[in-house]
Order: C-alpha cells, then structure tokens, then sequence
C-alpha cells in the first residue's frame, strides 16, 4: 500500500473511532481520568461552540439592555470608566478559568476545579458550598434571562401602542411563556441547538452594525471637546455608586449580571462538545474547545462590547430624556430618537428580542447541565431524578429533568416581579454575588497550589511562569467585585430600595449545610474521589 492509501486508512480508523455519543478516543480518556460516563450527546463542534460562548456571553446586547442602571448611578463616564476597568479585570479571571477549563474539561466548572485544586482537608467542603452556589446563580440567571427578553418585548409594544399600560404582570406572563418555549428548544429542538446558536451568532454581528452605525451617522453628535470633558469627569459615585459596570463589564445577559462567567461556563458544555471531528487533524489538536472559546470570546464581544459602550454615550443626547422614556430602555428611545421611524427602531428591537432569547436558550441548556452534573457528583437532594438521562425517545441523551426543573424555576421567579421589581434585580445581584465567590475560590485554590510547588495536571492550555501574577491579579479584582455586588443600587437606599441579596446569599449558605450535615456529608466525596479512583 504506498503512502497515501496507509493516510487514507489511517483516517478512516480515525472516522470510526469518533461517534456523536462519545466523542474521540481521547474525549473517552478525558472522561475516564475523571471518573465520568459519557451520558450526554456531543453535537458540537468548534466554531458551534464558539457562538454558543458569543451568544451566551451578549455583551453589547446586555450593555445597552442594562444601561439604565449606569446612568442613574454613574453617568456616561461610569459606563466608560468602569467598562474598560471591568474588561481588564475579568481578562485576568477569564485566563485563570480557561487553563483550569484545560486541565479538568467537566460539566462541573468551578466546582469542580476546587475539588481537584483545594487543600485536601477542605476540598469536599470547599467543592460543595461553590456548588451549591454556582447551581442556584445559575437558576436565578435563566429566570432573568427570560425577564430580560421579555421587558424588552413590553418596550416594542410601548413604542407602537403609547396608550399601553406598561403592567409587571405583563412582563411575568410573558417571562414564563418565554420560559416554556426555552424548554421546547432545549429538548425536542436539542439536535438544532448548535445550528441555531450558529445562526444567532451571526444576528449577533448583524444586529451590532444595525445599531451602530445608524446611531452614528444619524445622531446629533456633541462637541468633541465638550463630551471629553464630561466623560473625564469621573465622580467617587462613579466608580462606587454604580452596581451595574463591575457585574457587567461586557455585559453577558442574565438581566446583564453575570457577566463573563458565561465564558467560563464553555467547560460546563464539555460532556456535550465533540471535541475531536473525523478529520485528519486528530483529537489531540482540537481537544481543548473551552479554552480557546473562552479567550477568543472575550475578545470578540469585548471589542463589539466597548464599541458600543462609546456609542451610546457619545450620541446619548439628554440623559434624563432617555432615561425617562416609557419604553423603559434607554437605547430604545436613543435608537428611535436618532431615526425618528417607529418601524425602524422596532426592527432594531426586534432583533434584540430574538438574541435575548437566544442568549436565554444558552443560559438555560448550561443551568441545566451545572445541575445535572451536581447532581451525578451527589451534590444535591433527588439527585437521582435530576442525574438522570433518558435513553430513549425525542429527549435521549441529554438531562431532560434538569432541563426541565431549570424552566420551572425561571417561571416561579418571574412571579416577584409582580410584587417587586428592585426584589426581582436584587436576586439577580444575588446570583452575581454567588458566582464571584465560586471565581474566587477556585482561583485561590489554583494560587495557593502553585505557591507552594505542587504539580498541576497536564493541559494544552497553560499561563507558566506567568500563572501566579494572573491568578492574583484575578484574585484582586474577584474580591473588589465580590464586595460590591452587595451595594444597593442607588445612593441613601431606603428599606424598599435597599438590596438585600447578602440575606439571600447567607440563606443559600445555612440551607447548603443544613442538608449538608445531616445528609450530604455522607454521600458527597467531591469529584476529585473519582478521579484518585480512575487513576
């Protein structure tokens, strides 16, 4: 046989040994290091998974969506100022999550990684509280999600019907509709998934040239000279006052709060991502598809995200005109103050519905399997039933029931915002928190285990020399975020504007370990117990 027929053969051997289940010959290792089995269908492939991370991530969208809490607390300067300082921050964090995305690719994330890095005597509890966290953050994240597209489905009907009674209810019922049609995708329209976070990917880049470019040659543009003035005077209510910048540097949807852990959420998609692909590249070079995802989506939404940042401050006109607007979005009422068309600007809208519940479909499919494999590890009650995937039917291969308790939690949620809407951004603010604290943990675990000259587990994606000063850098500014993610929105809160999310965080805590104490401490060992058992 001469040469080309041995490559041709040796290709073929490679074709059969990659299966939509399994993966490649070297997912399966992957799996096997840390004591999984492959349940989940991978029907991802590279650039499928890298418009998931884009859409999920929704950085301009969330920008603009959110904007309304900059500027009553921070002006165009602290959207600015604390978008850049923001963005440079989580490019430390992002880094930190994408080697340990390399090293240990699980569903499980943060959780995860702390089991594998932590102190031995503090890696089972350690791994457990963070778990508790990141699957509660992630369940309050899909319910914002779906409140987010579902307010600014309410803002096109303000813009078209002026006599419309903006109603709380209104936005609920559409929330929880919402809600129900992310289930719908996530699991009869599973097999689809990655064609149509494809396809949003490219709304995505669609619809930020159709905001920006109108907005800048239509808008009537200020002083250059006045506008600098006014955006170097940066207030102390800039950089503190304003809750929203620092959870949202880029934005990453989930009512813009949670930021770029999205990105770091690409690891939680590993059991589904075929890493491998029967091409004669070989599973080894394209095995890591987190890491690279993670970095290059950081720069792609970072770059569209400051873009628009600049854009709307610079063309934002009088603040308190797009602040009062009734369609409740500021970017609504700039758009169509820039164009004067109704119909234009509810186009404009109209794709940002569409993206908002295409981020909201993402959030939702990782929520899920953040719970799935919490519940595999025994982390939670009925893990059984939230472990469990069906073999059979239109819903086989993937964690139906955690899929499906994940939409049952967003329309419960939704039902707040009929009594209160600061309670409904308040759990929002909540779920920033718990995710900075599963950040910081992990990264200080990952710190302290190079500081003291400890092996790390091999990986394709590494920091080197260079790992310690990024992971305290990130350590730094988790703790800075962390903090205040607790301030209240607006500055001398009164009770009913207070945000009491650090009550809600401490009740998540005590009801952790009051399961934990009596029960999961006996069943719980933390993921790296699988691994040591595999190896």
């Amino acid at each position: 046989m001469d040469k080309r027929g041995t490559v041709f053969l040796a290709d073929a051997i490679h074709d059969s040994l990659v299966s939509e289940k399994d993966g490649t010959s070297r997912d399966v290792h992957d799996m096997h290091r840390m004591g999984k089995k492959q349940l989940l269908r991978r029907n991802f492939r590279f650039f499928s998974i890298f418009s998931f991370t884009v859409v999920l991530l929704s950085t301009w969208e969330v920008v603009l969506g959110t904007a309304a809490f900059g500027l009553d607390n921070g002006g165009t300067a602290g959207l600015i100022y604390m978008y850049i300082l923001s963005f440079a921050g989580y490019i430390f964090v992002i880094a930190s999550m994408a080697e340990m995305a390399s090293m240990a690719p699980t569903a499980g994330g943060q959780y995860h990684w702390i089991s594998e890095f932590a102190p031995p005597s503090a890696q089972r509890f350690l791994s457990y509280t963070m778990g508790w966290l990141s699957v509660m953050a992630w369940q309050c994240g899909t319910a914002a999600g779906c409140f987010l597209a579902a307010t600014e489905l309410q803002g096109i009907i303000v813009l078209n019907y002026p006599d419309y009674n903006f109603q709380h209810w209104h936005g609920t019922l559409i929330s929880i509709l919402i809600a129900i049609l992310l289930v719908v995708l996530n699991t009869v329209g599973a097999r689809l998934l990655p064609y149509m976070e494809t396809c949003a990917f490219v709304l995505h880049m669609t619809g930020f040239f159709a905001f920006v470019i109108p907005v800048w040659f239509m808008g009537a543009k200020p002083s250059l000279l006045i506008k600098l003035k006014d955006i170097i005077s940066l207030t102390t209510q800039s950089l503190i006052g304003r809750l929203h910048p620092v959870h949202e540097p880029g934005g990453l949807a989930e009512y813009g709060t949670f930021c770029f852990d999205r990105d770091n959420h690409t690891s939680h998609c590993f059991d589904w991502i075929r890493l491998g692909g029967a091409s004669r590249r070989g599973a080894s070079k394209c095995v890591q598809v987190p890491a690279p995802a993670m970095m290059a989506t950081i720069a792609l939404n970072g770059g569209l995200g400051f873009v628009t940042v600049l854009t709307f401050c610079y063309n934002i006109g009088d603040i308190s005109t797009v602040l009062d607007t009734p369609t409740g979005f500021p970017f609504i009422q700039l758009y169509y103050n820039m164009t004067g068309s109704v119909k234009g600007t509810t186009a404009m809208v109209s794709v940002m519905v569409i993206l908002s519940i295409a981020n909201a479909t993402a959030n939702m499919a990782t929520a899920s399997r953040q719970l799935f494999a919490f519940a595999r590890d025994q982390g939670v009650p009925f893990q059984r039933f939230f472990a469990h995937v069906p073999d059979r039917g239109r819903t086989r291969e993937m964690p139906f029931n955690a899929i499906l308790f994940t939409g049952v939690v967003s329309s419960l949620l939704s039902v707040i915002n009929v009594g209160s809407t600061i309670a409904y951004n308040q759990l929002a603010s909540m779920g920033i928190a718990a995710l900075l604290s599963s950040y910081l943990v992990s990264t200080s675990c990952m710190a302290l285990r190079r500081a003291r000259g400890q092996p790390l587990l091999p990986a394709h994606f590494r920091l080197g020399r260079a790992g310690l000063p990024v992971n305290l850098v990130a350590i730094g500014f988790l703790l800075l975020a962390f903090v205040m993610s607790f301030f209240p929105p607006v500055a001398h809160p009164a009770p009913d504007t207070m945000n009491w999310a650090v009550m809600v965080y401490g009740a998540v805590i005590v009801a952790s370990l009051a399961y934990y104490i009596p029960v999961g401490r006996h069943h719980y060992k933390g993921p790296v117990a699988y691994v040591r058992q595999e190896d």
